[in-house]
């Protein structure tokens, strides 16, 4: 890239730039000249001299006082605005005032005025900050601002994406582990298992099994047939009763809520396919001071609790 740049360049900017004012300058002068031009008889001639159609006659008037004086004002500012700021190529300016500089200012002003908000709830706990009425409206803002194109507005999720309303927690629903979450993300994966659970129909039976482990409709007799392979290749995981482990991620299949789909067919297809889900980290997003409250408001959504306003 570094082939491609060339101070000729910002001469050239500047050679445009300035051959405009000058133009606009020149432009403006001749404009704003009035020469008297008088006839044969000696009357004052207020004609251009271009005649059309044999009596059509352009009048040479002068432009009006006002319009001119808005032209002047406009190069007087344009000369004063290059001198100030960048525009004459890589020329900086008296004021060395940039888009970069202007934003980290802005940036650094707003920080701080967030510092003296955030500065009230670095002592407060998960719990009593989803106590607070201004907490939990920021919290709120936040969730809505990075976490609901996932998980909705209302948090209830989708196909894919965890409802965060209920107590159903694949990594633990822990103010802690909230947090952790929040600030690490998370990466869970579910292995291709079919080579290990066996032929089709050794699937189907484990999708059957643990259809069997959360009271929903099932063959009981493939239930029956696959609950050995259950145990020798899933439970590793998900535990022999099918309640997951939350130190690995390992969903309960025993309490009726999908994350990917209900039914035999989709247990097949997690099986056969496998599945990989990745929950972006955003401590690059979001402050300590912010994922503390965010996840404030994210415990509070399966735990009500009444805010100090509302007592």
């Amino acid at each position: 890239m570094s082939d491609f740049i060339s101070s000729a360049w910002s001469w050239y900017v500047i050679a445009i730039v300035v051959f405009g004012l000058v133009y606009c300058a020149f432009v403006l002068i001749g404009a704003a000249k009035h020469k008297v031009v008088y006839d044969a008889s000696g009357q004052v001639d207020k004609t251009t001299g271009h005649v059309w159609d044999g009596d059509l006659r352009e009048l040479n008037n002068p432009l009006p006082r006002w319009w001119l004086m808005l032209f002047i004002i406009t190069l007087v500012f344009a000369v004063a605005y290059f001198a100030l700021y960048p525009g004459l190529g890589d020329y900086k300016g008296k004021l060395n005032w940039s888009q970069t500089g202007q934003l980290e200012a802005e940036m650094t002003k707003a920080k701080a005025e967030q510092d003296k908000i955030f500065a009230a709830f670095k002592n407060a706990s998960i719990e009593d900050l989803a106590r607070d009425p201004k907490a939990h409206a920021i919290g709120e803002r936040l969730f809505l601002n990075n976490c609901a194109a996932c998980h909705g507005s209302d948090a209830h999720g989708a196909k894919g994406f965890p409802n965060l309303t209920d107590n159903d927690w694949i990594h633990g629903g822990s103010p802690d582990k909230i947090v952790e979450t929040i600030t690490h993300g998370r990466r869970g994966q579910m292995p291709v298992m079919a080579p290990a659970v066996g032929t089709p129909e050794e699937v189907r039976q484990v999708a059957n099994y643990v259809l069997s482990l959360s009271g929903s409709g099932h063959n009981s007799i493939l239930a029956e047939l696959g609950k050995p392979k259950f145990k020798q290749v899933c439970a590793a995981c998900h535990g022999a009763d099918g309640k997951g482990n939350q130190a690995i991620g390992a969903p309960n299949l025993s309490d009726k809520i999908w994350l990917h789909g209900w039914g035999e067919e989709a247990i097949i297809n997690m099986v056969n396919k496998g599945k990989l889900n990745v929950m972006p980290a955003q401590d690059a997003r979001l402050s300590a001071d912010q994922i503390k409250v965010v996840a404030s408001y994210v415990w509070s959504l399966s735990h009500p609790v009444q805010t100090a306003d509302a007592k």
